[in-house]
């Protein structure tokens, strides 16, 4: 067996694109028993974040599907609606080797000797390349198109799933693939991603194969099988397939992007105020263990549980809103609002002033909104003012009880 755990010294540089670092490697392969051709993207961030882990994404018929994968990565990695990615792309049809890579018994449904040696050859050699000799995230994807699309559920149904995302465009399952995914699915004890996309333009036999298998997967009441699918019936086979990476992009790096309308909708919006909070500290957490990216709760996604922190409750959890917004962005003034709202609440104005004061100091000169923040302050100073009104009038005597007590 050769040994993988070695530097990249057999790489040549093959081009750059997309603020994208891209190789080809002749990659020696003791399973098949020859030399594959695998491409291999590197985020240019890479060499300046040595302590940084990204995930990784296996791309079959690399030949046409590789670079319009590549291409959608980096422009969602440049929208902050998916992390950077290291996509490896495995060539397959130099020979129409994909025929014999991904074939299948057609009675079992179950790969061929071929399709055996190729199944171990990206789960026993290429991913663990790639583990010894890149900085690889937990989070994996692999991407088929028709019969390679078929392939690539064989790594969902063993035992232990080798990817967490699945996508694939235009599949030509196998017939017992339904039935080996109905037994597999409930299963599933991590978050895992299937996507489909599939129309009429695949021809009737082959779309009823696709529909009953939807049908089916529909029924999972399993919470960790994150499924959808894309019948796109006014489309081609060949504009599906960049229709069908990038919005399987969106779809599975749902929980990287910031909280759209339909997140907020379906998981967030019925939650109480701690829920929310948890939620939202929870989404970041699993951002930077699944995804290597270490970033902040995006402002936004702050806002976006704003109405629950205030509404519900009677904003009891809006003290602890704020200090977590503190942690994050000390030097912001929203924290200090949100604090300042919890005790104006209360009616405790002096510590209401003061973290009003606060968040006042931290808004620069030019900023537009400056004065508008200072309204919170003076509100307070008027409340305050209203507060002490009613204490001097009892304290100031009439000119009758000043006679009587001369009396």
């Amino acid at each position: 067996m050769k040994n993988y755990f070695i530097p990249l010294v057999a790489l040549f540089f093959y081009s750059t694109i997309f603020s994208q670092e891209i190789f080809v490697k002749e990659f020696d392969s003791d399973v098949l028993n020859t030399t594959r051709l695998i491409k291999i993207a590197v985020p240019k961030s890479y060499k300046d974040n040595p302590d940084r882990i990204y995930p990784l994404t296996i791309v079959l018929d690399s030949e046409y599907l590789f670079d319009i994968y590549v291409a959608n990565a980096k422009l969602f990695a440049n929208k902050d609606k998916a992390p950077e990615q290291i996509v490896v792309g495995i060539v397959q049809n130099q020979n129409r080797e994909r025929y014999q890579d991904c074939s299948y018994n057609k009675v079992t449904s179950m790969p061929t000797e071929d399709g055996a040696k190729f199944y171990k050859f990206i789960r026993n050699e290429v991913l663990n390349y790639m583990d010894a000799n890149y900085r690889i995230s937990p989070f994996k994807t692999i991407v088929g198109n028709t019969l390679t699309a078929n392939f690539i559920n064989y790594f969902l149904i063993e035992k232990e799933p080798a990817f967490e995302a699945y996508v694939n465009l235009n599949p030509k399952y196998a017939l017992d693939i339904k039935t080996m995914l109905l037994q597999k699915i409930p299963n599933i004890e991590f978050n895992l991603y299937y996507y489909i996309i599939s129309g009429d333009y695949n021809g009737t036999k082959k779309q009823k194969i696709v529909n009953d298998i939807d049908a089916l997967l529909k029924t999972s009441q399993n919470k960790n099988f994150n499924y959808f699918y894309d019948e796109l019936n006014n489309s081609t086979k060949v504009a599906s397939i960049g229709q069908g990476i990038s919005r399987s992009l969106a779809f599975i790096f749902e929980q990287y992007s910031a909280i759209s309308k339909e997140e907020y909708k379906n998981k967030i919006a019925h939650m109480s105020p701690p829920e929310a909070i948890e939620y939202l500290e929870k989404k970041y957490v699993d951002i930077e263990y699944l995804f290597g990216a270490n970033i902040k709760i995006r402002e936004r996604d702050i806002f976006a549980i704003e109405g629950i922190i205030i509404d519900k409750e009677n904003g009891d959890y809006l003290e602890e809103f704020g200090k977590m917004i503190n942690r994050l962005y000390p030097n912001s003034p929203i924290g200090d609002y949100y604090i300042g709202k919890y005790y104006e609440d209360g009616k405790d104005y002096k510590r209401a002033l003061k973290y009003y004061k606060n968040g006042y100091a931290k808004i620069s000169a030019d900023d537009p909104n400056k004065d508008g923040y200072y309204q919170n302050v003076e509100r307070i100073l008027e409340l305050r003012k209203k507060e002490k009104e009613p204490q001097k009038e009892t304290e100031e005597e009439t000119p009758e009880e000043e006679n009587n007590d001369n009396n």
